[in-house]
C-alpha cells in the first residue's frame, strides 16, 4: 500500500521497540529474519547500518530536519524534525518535493536505503535530492552490488563505492565532500543463493571481514 508522506516526531527508538545495537527491533511474527523475538538483520546490511550509524551520528541530527525516500532507516536517530516519502508515489525522479505553492521543499539531510538500485532514473532523482537541501546539507545513500534481482517495482542498478561517489558527482557534489564505502566478502555472497532470501545474520557463523574485491553493498554521505 503506498501512503503519503508522514511526518514523524524525532525519536530515539525504532516503531514497536527500542533500537538494539544492530539495528534490529523487536520481531511480531515468528519465522524468516527473527531469533527469538528480535528481529535480526541481513548480513548484507550489518557493517552499512554500524559504519552509516557512526558516520551519520558524528553530524548535529538534533538540528537537522530529515527526509527519507522509502524506507525507515531514519527512524533510528533523533532529529529536529523527520518526513518520509514513499516511492512510487512521490517519483523522486520526477523533481523535488514540493509544497502546496509548488516550491521545492528544504531539508538539512535526506536519506535513501536499498531504494536508488529500483529507480529508472537515479542521476535525474540524486539531482533533485541535492536540489533539495539546505546549504551544507547532506545526503545518505546506500545501494546493493552483489545480491540477487530484487523488483520493488523494478530492479534497475548497482554501484561499488567508486561508482556511488561518481554518481553524487555527476549530480552537482563536491568530491571532496562525498564519503564513500562497501563492505562484502565471497562467503556473505554464497549466502545471497539461499533461500529464503534475504539472509539473516548469524553471529556465530557470519564473518563480516571486509574483501574489497568482493563488494555485497555499498553507501555515501554527500554534502552539499
Amino acid at each position: 500500500m503506498i501512503d503519503s508522506p508522514g511526518i514523524f516526531p524525532a525519536r530515539r527508538n525504532a516503531r514497536g521497540g527500542a533500537v538494539l545495537r544492530s539495528g534490529a527491533v523487536p520481531c511480531r511474527n515468528a519465522g524468516r529474519g527473527c531469533r527469538g523475538d528480535v528481529r535480526v538483520p541481513s548480513v548484507n546490511r550489518v557493517v552499512m547500518q554500524r559504519t552509516s550509524r557512526r558516520w551519520l551520528e558524528a553530524l548535529p541530527l538534533e538540528e537537522m530536519d530529515a527526509a527519507e525516500v522509502s524506507g525507515k532507516f531514519g527512524h533510528r536517530f533523533q532529529f529536529r524534525s523527520y518526513r518520509r516519502y514513499r516511492y512510487p508515489a512521490h517519483d523522486v525522479c520526477a523533481g523535488p518535493y514540493r509544497d502546496e505553492e509548488g516550491a521545492a521543499l528544504r531539508f538539512d539531510i535526506i536519506l535513501a536505503n536499498q531504494v536508488w538500485e529500483h529507480l529508472d532514473r537515479p542521476y535525474a532523482a540524486t539531482r533533485n535530492v541535492r536540489e533539495m537541501l539546505r546549504p551544507g546539507g547532506y545526503f545518505w545513500v546506500a545501494v546493493p552490488f552483489y545480491i540477487p534481482w530484487h523488483g520493488d517495482p523494478v530492479d534497475c542498478s548497482r554501484w561499488t563505492a567508486r561508482g556511488l561517489k561518481n554518481l553524487l558527482i555527476e549530480a552537482g557534489f563536491d568530491a571532496d565532500k562525498v564519503r564513500a564505502g562497501q563492505w562484502g566478502n565471497r562467503a556473505a555472497a554464497l549466502r545471497n543463493f539461499e533461500t529464503p532470501w534475504p539472509p539473516a545474520y548469524d553471529r556465530d557463523r557470519d564473518d563480516l571481514t571486509n574483501e574489497p574485491d568482493f563488494p555485497i553493498c555499498s553507501w555515501a554521505l554527500a554534502q552539499k
